[in-house]
C-alpha cells in the first residue's frame, strides 16, 4: 500500500512499515526496507515536496519462490511500480463540503491521493 501527499518542504520524506504479521522473518523485513530506501534515494529529486509512506499489506509468500534471487526480483519489480506511482503529479483532494465540527483537527495542508499501483493478490486466494 502506498500513501503519498504533499509535505510543503523542499525535500521528500520516507516512511516504511513492514510488520511481522506479513513478513515473519527479520531478513525478509530488512530486505524490503533496504530495497525501498535505495529506490527512494534514486528518485528523491522526483519526489521533492512529498511524504511517501509504504506499508506492506500482504503476507510475504515464501513458498512461491525457488530462490532468494527470485524473491528479490519480484519484490524489486513491485517496489519500482509503486515508486513510479509516487512520482506522478499530485492531485488535490476535494475540500470538505460540511463545516468542521469542534472535535475536528485544526485546518492544515490538504492531503493528496494517487492511484495505487496494481499489486499481487494475497497468498492463498
Amino acid at each position: 500500500m502506498l500513501y503519498v501527499r504533499a509535505n510543503g518542504l523542499p525535500r521528500a520524506r520516507l516512511g516504511i512499515v513492514v510488520g511481522k504479521k506479513f513478513a515473519p522473518r527479520a531478513a525478509e523485513r530488512n530486505l524490503v526496507k533496504r530495497m525501498v530506501r535505495e529506490l527512494f534515494r534514486q528518485r528523491q529529486d522526483q519526489l521533492a515536496g512529498r511524504d511517501v509512506l509504504l506499508r506492506l499489506q500482504a503476507r510475504f509468500p515464501r513458498a512461491e519462490f525457488r530462490s532468494r534471487t527470485a524473491v528479490r526480483h519480484t519484490c524489486r519489480s513491485e517496489l519500482v511500480a509503486l515508486m513510479e506511482v509516487a512520482t506522478r503529479p499530485l492531485t488535490p483532494v476535494p475540500a470538505q463540503t460540511a463545516a468542521p465540527t469542534s472535535s475536528s483537527s485544526p485546518p492544515g495542508p490538504q492531503p493528496t491521493q494517487l492511484p495505487q499501483a496494481p499489486s499481487a493478490p494475497p497468498a492463498g486466494t
